[in-house]
């Protein structure tokens, strides 16, 4: 029973292995070019960007009601 079951499995096997690189490298690409991005921007820069989009975006806070 389980030769039967591999052998009908070694061709799902086969192809998953087969095109694995070629569907993942699209991605890998992807994330090579994102990772060059962050790292040619400085750090303070990041930085500063976060709390610029911080400052405009915070949650506004509420006012206490008065009577």
């Amino acid at each position: 029973m389980f030769r039967i079951i591999a052998w009908a499995l070694l061709p799902l096997y086969l192809l998953v292995v087969g095109l694995w690189p070629a569907a993942i490298a699209p991605v890998t690409a992807t994330c090579a070019g994102f990772g060059a991005i962050l790292g040619a921007v400085p750090t303070s820069a990041w930085l500063l960007a976060a709390a610029i989009a911080w400052l405009r975006h915070r949650p506004a806070t509420p006012k206490p009601a008065t009577a």
